[in-house]
């Protein structure tokens, strides 16, 4: 399967890279997949008083202002007997308070910070930040069932993500002091949100990093794993236990929803088609027929059977294929749309990948631009968090020159609203989308 990723996972595995555990630790640990049990070391929320405390280098008081992560490497000290998952009182080079945040010695981070302020991390401290959460995906969610209701690091709740599909929260732990406490978490957040059930996605592979199993299974409640939801115009159905992350891409929502007013009337060809979602709200729209390209039969099944749910079936043809290889073929054979949706999986997963990431992400605009009719529309993304703006606009350019196209940039987007972006925390902002007219 053409595998994407997105906003945890851009966040989660940009978090560790040296001074990790071998692989041969890892695989002593157990890391099957299993269903979820209780953690041994769950605990009371009013039993979480700092254990310790750790005092920062001077160098990450000059670099690091208001950055959610403090490095191995920017740790001077630490005091107290202190375990994976603690609550840890984190000194600048001074000796004065600086933040608090939750400990683990196994991971290149080794504290997460919780808050910058003296305050303890009671039931209160967490009730606070989900009622937080919870108000303003209120407020700035519209139209659909499916939305992020935790964003981790930008919603301040390092390590923790919840994408709610109807009344399930889908519930990611990616870090230990977050797994530790995930039952009590559970239960707050079935309050704040009014949800019944809460199934847990830890089956990411960044928890091996923090020295944690990997898991998947009902915490609260039961039932069924596949949950119909409703985006805009479209339904869809979420496979929440085998799906990719949380089962969906709730971060593409806006930009699907936009890249349909450019559907009436056109051909649309969906590369990375994955479930299909951004041809079946080109089909609502009014396009003239869809067709979609990936390299898992089994995500393109279950494409089929959104065109049918939306009564689309007729105007939707989907095929196992190659991405590169297909378009290559198209383009030879003379095919041209009037609609390219191209919504690729991350190409780089860590700045050594950067070069060859951009080279990917030009040769597949290209390709894009030439099976693009003349005044036709690109819609193109990038959820490579490594991958800045600048390059990946220098990378559509450098596109247009070699297919020898004028392109026109009409719409310059980002994930959705409800995947806020810490300004002190350029992590949490990396998916890029560009809406182009070309020419």
């Amino acid at each position: 399967m053409e595998r994407k990723t997105g906003g945890a996972s851009c966040v989660s595995e940009a978090n560790h890279s040296a001074g990790q555990p071998s692989s041969k630790q890892l695989r002593s640990r157990g890391l099957d997949v299993q269903f979820a049990s209780l953690d041994k070391y769950a605990m009371d929320l009013d039993d979480d008083c700092p254990r310790g405390r750790i005092r920062l280098s001077r160098t990450c008081a000059v670099e690091t202002l208001g950055h959610l992560w403090i490095y191995a490497g920017y740790v001077e000290e630490v005091a107290g007997e202190l375990v994976s998952g603690d609550v840890v009182d984190v000194m600048a080079p001074n000796g004065r308070f600086y933040a608090r945040g939750l400990y683990n010695p196994a991971s290149k981070i080794r504290v997460r910070i919780l808050t910058f302020e003296d305050e303890p991390i009671t039931e209160q401290f967490w009730r606070g930040r989900f009622a937080q959460a919870v108000r303003l995906r209120q407020r700035i969610v519209t139209g659909t069932n499916a939305y992020r209701l935790i964003y981790g690091e930008a919603d301040r709740l390092p390590g923790l993500i919840v994408d709610r599909y109807d009344d399930v929260l889908v519930m990611q732990t990616l870090s230990s002091g977050i797994d530790r406490r995930k039952d009590l978490l559970a239960d707050l957040l079935c309050k704040e949100s009014g949800a019944t059930r809460v199934y847990l996605r830890n089956d990411a592979k960044s928890r091996t990093l923090e020295g944690l199993p990997l898991e998947r299974g009902f915490l609260r409640g039961g039932g069924t794993t596949l949950v119909g939801i409703q985006e805009g115009p479209a339904r869809f159905l979420v496979d929440i236990e085998r799906g990719q992350k949380t089962g969906w891409f709730c971060d593409q929502r806006e930009n699907r929803l936009v890249t349909a007013r450019f559907a009436a009337g056109a051909e649309v060809l969906e590369v990375f088609a994955h479930t299909g979602a951004f041809g079946i709200h080109a089909a609502l729209a009014g396009a003239k027929s869809v067709e979609g390209l990936d390299v898992s039969e089994e995500a393109l099944a279950l494409a089929r059977n959104h065109a049918v749910l939306n009564k689309v079936e007729d105007r939707c043809l989907y095929r196992t294929a190659d991405a590169f290889e297909e378009m290559r073929k198209l383009e030879r054979a003379g095919r041209r749309y009037d609609l390219v949706l191209l919504d690729p999986p991350a190409f780089a997963r860590s700045k050594q990948a950067v070069p060859r990431a951009l080279t990917g992400y030009k040769d597949v605009n290209l390709l894009g631009m030439r099976l693009t009719r003349p005044e036709g529309f690109l819609a193109t993304s990038s959820c490579s968090h490594h991958v800045t703006e600048q390059e990946l606009w220098t990378g559509i350019r450098l596109a247009a020159r070699d297919a020898k196209r004028q392109v026109r940039l009409l719409e310059q987007r980002g994930q959705a609203s409800d995947h806020p972006i810490l300004a002190t925390m350029p992590e949490t902002r990396y998916l890029k989308c560009f809406i182009l007219q070309v020419l």
